[in-house]
């Protein structure tokens, strides 16, 4: 893309060029074609985004500001994020090549985080530990530092959002590391940040590759918190540079999320649930529905309608509302059609779909469903990440349970029945972070979202999410009686009250009393 601007890094409150003179291309996924160019992010800007947010740290900027007020620094990143809303929906759609109404989605679901944070940020409170006449103890929940913030590119934008939102609420500094693959999004919340007037280097946004950029920030010594939102091996690689410095981390892992559908449920409402969390965004989400889990009397009439269902979803760029959207990129195309050409040597059934549309410019895939899907088999095992659904069938109920909990992974899970009294019994049995009941994709902005198993461990989302970005500190204070000049005194003041009638103190006489007994009135501000 010759010519073009080139988008910098935002740094301590600047906008800042890549040392190296790197540059990463960004292109459309529906055409393969360069639309924007950002400066690249190597170690150099790693440590100046790093001592900018330490300084910050440092400093107590945001840790002696009023929560209320780090809360209004919140309100204001949302307001500017929604008074440009439809422009970003655009650039998030190009960028990443979903469907525009789900990018819309996506920001709207970015300001939600932000002012539901804000709304939290003048409640997270410690308590009082009764010791004894002689001691006063209390908790205080602090800050790590600063927090390095690791982002996917299948939501940049609202996964920016919900990590940054938790830190500086709480009064972490932040350093979020975009994805390369879509970066435009993380650039346009650095825009939001200055647009609301944050502390120059309590949040740098820059945009480099995982292999340099990402470890970096992960090494710095500075670093005191990480947040990671990728695949398992990735994250196994996060963990590993954590370790060694023993360093705090959240980390949402990979999926392998399955729907159990027992013979009396709603097959319509499975078969939109598939419709919705297999194929939206092309299948590029975490806890999307991978596997469908399908008692024996039902799975031919299931299949069946799931099957009608695929093949009339629309395929096209996300800028046209398509149902079915092109993949992130060639690479990652080219992994789901590997997986897809394995699961047939392993002899799923291919009930339609299958293979890349190569006849398409940019990086489409085929919505696939295969059948046949044994619980051996890579398909059945591992993340696919792409438009693909593995369709297995089973006889006895608690068969269905059993396979659901049969994969190292353990981030969503379903089931579908019309009966109550199993609905809650399944849900108490699927060992997973999430358990959706009838419907897919059922929490929110206040639901706590992680994984357990290798899906990772740590809380985004509602009220437990605060949890990961403090940690309890304790205060004891060992008092001593007073002396038994002051304890005459006291006593000599306490028989002068009790002699006579009570009378009314007015607050001069309630200040000056109390000034005597070593307390201040606090009087709040007006």
């Amino acid at each position: 893309m010759a010519g073009a601007e080139v988008i910098k890094n935002y740094i301590d409150g600047e906008w800042k060029d890549s040392s190296s003179g790197g540059r990463i291309d960004v292109d459309d996924p529906s055409t393969g074609e360069t639309i924007a160019v950002v400066a690249e992010a190597g170690p150099e800007e790693v440590r100046l985004a790093v001592a900018a947010a330490n300084r910050v740290f440092r400093d107590r900027v945001l840790i002696d500001m009023h929560p209320y007020e780090r809360g209004r620094m919140l309100f204001g990143v949302a307001d500017a994020l929604e008074a440009r809303s439809e422009e970003i929906a655009t650039i998030n759609c190009i960028e990443t090549g979903k469907a525009l109404d789900l990018a819309r989605g996506e920001v709207r679901t970015a300001i939600r985080y932000l002012r539901y944070y804000a709304g939290l940020a003048d409640k997270l409170e410690g308590r009082s530990i009764p010791r004894g006449a002689q001691f006063v103890d209390y908790t205080v929940r602090s800050p790590f530092g600063v927090s390095a913030q690791i982002v996917p590119w299948n939501g940049p934008l609202e996964l920016t959002a919900r990590s940054f939102a938790c830190a500086i609420a709480t009064g972490n500094s932040v350093v979020v590391k975009s994805p390369e693959l879509a970066p435009l999004s993380g650039v346009e919340f650095a825009r939001a940040c200055e647009t609301a007037g944050l502390p120059a280097g309590a949040v740098n946004v820059i945009t480099g590759y995982g292999q340099t950029a990402g470890q970096a920030l992960i090494e710095h010594p500075d670093v005191r918190h990480i947040v990671f939102t990728g695949s398992t091996a990735t994250g196994r690689t996060v963990l590993k540079a954590a370790s060694e410095r023993i360093v705090p981390c959240i980390m949402e892992l990979g999926g392998k999320s399955a729907a159990v559908v027992y013979s009396d449920a709603d097959l319509d409402a499975v078969v939109d649930a598939v419709r919705i969390g297999t194929y939206l965004n092309a299948g590029q989400n975490c806890n999307n529905l991978t596997r469908l889990l399908v008692q024996r009397s039902i799975a031919d009439e299931l299949l069946e309608k799931v099957k009608v269902c695929v093949e009339g979803l629309t395929v096209g760029p996300g800028r046209e509302n398509c149902d079915i959207t092109p993949m992130i990129s060639q690479k990652q195309r080219k992994g789901v059609t590997e997986a897809c050409e394995i699961a047939v040597l392993e002899g799923a059934r291919a009930v339609t779909g299958g293979a890349a549309l190569s006849e398409r410019s940019g990086y489409f895939m085929a919505a696939t469903v295969f059948a046949d899907v044994t619980r051996d088999s890579n398909l059945f095992q591992k993340e696919v990440f792409g438009p693909v659904l593995a369709v297995t069938v089973f006889d006895d109920p608690a068969t269905g349970i059993e396979l659901a909990n049969d994969t190292d992974q353990g981030l969503a899970a379903g089931v579908f029945t019309r009966d109550i009294d199993r609905a809650l019994w399944c849900a108490d049995r699927l060992w997973a972070g999430q358990v959706y009941v009838n419907g897919w994709y059922v929490g929110g902005v206040e639901t706590p979202f992680g994984g357990v198993k290798q899906s990772g461990y740590g809380r985004e989302k509602g009220q437990e999410a605060l949890d990961g970005y403090v940690q309890t500190r304790n205060i004891g204070i060992r008092i001593s009686p007073p002396s038994s000049g002051e304890g005459s005194r006291a006593q000599r003041r306490t028989v002068t009250r009790d002699q006579g009638p009570s009378q009314p103190i007015s607050l001069s006489d309630l200040v000056s009393r109390s000034s005597e007994i070593g307390h201040r009135l606090v009087f709040p501000p007006s």
